[in-house]
């Protein structure tokens, strides 16, 4: 066995070293921080030690406590290596190939073990606490008077954490930045019910805020003629209708539709977002013509209509990062662009929390119903009295339910009000709605019926909605949500309970 062998078999039990992240990173040259970490976010992680100690305690320990899995010796290591990345004596160019070298250890590293760096970057990496004070109080001190930007400007100083820094070196090497992505995507997951790692997940969505700006990214039409692997990006990260194979994408790639994503010219063969678009000549009530692959395409000069029919994000670690509004309007205007004739801009999207939501409010839901509804419900069930649970139970035989089906339409009645009214803080509890009111849209129209799959019916009995751009009304849309105020056509206002 050789040295580099020994030292991947045993990566768990060494203090890594500034030589030894050398060898480790010979030792696993070709596959590089991008396929570890991808192929590592597959594996389940390691739970949150129950009896947790902060790492200023841990790393003036001897000893190893409880279900801590870096010893205090190791974690030292550790700490050591990241802070000769951040060393201000070194150049960005050595900077940036130490903390290459760090991320292939890190790579191989088990998840307990990745965990632990992430507490030392969260908790030994903040801004000083004594500089930020000296610097709040000289602010405080300096407001209406002729030093009070400069005290401002020092304060901003004093709250830039050397975090950030050695977040910076790690995107100068290649493949740096799909690391941090990565690495963020692992870190969500343990952020959730671990607070002390919340520092540096804030600390990566404000740098990915920064670098991912729109002002920084290509809008790129993706078509059948686009690399083979870019295609097999548009199957792998489909997250709204699943593409089932080569000849449903190339259907969904016709000469009536269109696709476009989002680049960063760091990551410049990942679509970061990516929108697939229907040309049609009315607004579709199903979605299962345009999955049909043995459909006619539409005659693109006659369509009116283009249907923004599924939008997915790729990358879970640009969590919080927005630019989904940006990826609509500037294919609107590329689509205005290609075709003049263009008059309706909508989506057929989904409504994916309709029935879990449904099944919380169905007693609130129930008891908004006037009389003369109330009855017809009765009579239709056979019931001598309505309980939302039998409601509820019956309409999983939506499929059955005709037109005049008075649950049926007590059921299209509770999406509109759900799509509408059913508010947190002032947005809609959809996300699906909350994403395309807030960028100006309006609810259009429900569709019964629209999609019949297994996955429809577990998301909303079936139905979709139709939100719509009227390019027009964008801006006065846009302000109506941002008073608590929901956009609505009159036919679905006709429908609200």
């Amino acid at each position: 066995m050789n040295s580099a062998e020994w030292i991947s078999r045993n990566v768990s039990h060494w203090l890594p070293s500034a030589d030894s992240l050398k060898k480790l990173a010979l030792a696993t040259a070709g596959r590089g921080p991008l396929a570890s970490v991808s192929e590592a976010a597959t594996v389940p992680d390691e739970p949150v030690p129950t009896r947790v100690r902060p790492t200023r305690e841990r790393l003036k320990a001897s000893l190893r406590r409880g279900d801590e899995v870096m010893s205090p010796r190791q974690l030292r290591g550790i700490l050591e290596q990241l802070r000769s990345i951040v060393d201000n004596q070194v150049s960005e160019v050595e900077g940036g190939r130490r903390a290459s070298q760090f991320a292939d250890w890190y790579c191989q590293a088990k998840p307990g073990q990745r965990r632990d760096c992430w507490l030392l970057m969260s908790e030994q990496f903040a801004p000083d606490p004594q500089l930020v004070l000296q610097a709040q109080q000289q602010y405080e001190l300096a407001l209406n008077t002729a030093d009070e930007g400069r005290a401002e400007m020092a304060l901003r100083l004093a709250l830039v954490s050397p975090r950030a820094r050695l977040l910076q070196r790690f995107a100068a090497f290649e493949n740096g930045v799909r690391f941090l992505v990565d690495m963020r995507a692992q870190l969500l997951v343990q952020a959730k019910s671990d607070k002390r790692l919340l520092a540096l997940d804030g600390e990566l969505e404000g740098l990915f805020s920064t670098w991912f700006e729109v002002a920084f990214l290509e809008l790129r039409s993706i078509s059948w003629n686009s690399p083979a692997s870019m295609l097999e990006k548009l199957i792998q990260y489909e997250a709204v209708h699943d593409i089932r194979g080569w000849s449903d994408l190339k259907n969904r790639l016709d000469s009536d539709r269109r696709c476009y994503g989002f680049f960063h010219p760091r990551l410049p063969n990942e679509p970061l977002i990516f929108v697939e678009v229907a040309l049609l000549d009315a607004l579709p009530d199903k979605i299962a013509p345009l999955l049909d692959e043995s459909a006619a395409a539409v005659n693109i000069k006659k369509a009116s209509h283009a249907i923004f029919y599924s939008i997915s994000n790729t990358q879970r670690g640009l969590h919080g990062v927005s630019f989904g509004d940006s990826l609509i309007k500037q294919v609107v205007e590329t689509l205005k662009l290609e075709f003049s004739q263009l008059k309706v801009f909508a989506t057929l999207s989904p409504i994916p929390g309709f029935r879990t939501w449904l099944t919380r409010h169905g007693d609130e839901m129930v008891g908004k119903l006037d009389d003369k509804a109330r009855v017809a419900l009765e009579v239709a069930l056979g019931v001598p009295a309505l309980d939302p649970k039998e409601m509820l139970a019956a309409a999983d035989a939506a499929q059955s339910l005709d037109d005049k089906s008075p649950l049926r339409q007590w059921l299209m009645r509770c999406a509109a009000f759900y799509l509408a009214d059913a508010l947190q803080d002032g947005k809609p509890v959809d996300p699906v709605t909350r994403f395309h009111l807030g960028n100006g849209a309006r609810v259009e129209q429900i569709n019964w019926g629209a999609d019949f799959s297994a996955k429809g019916l577990k998301q909303s009995y079936g139905m979709m909605v139709n939100y719509q751009y009227d390019l027009k009304r964008l801006d006065t849309y846009r302000a109506q949500f941002a008073s608590g105020k929901m956009a609505v056509s009159s036919r679905v206002r006709a429908l609200r309970l």
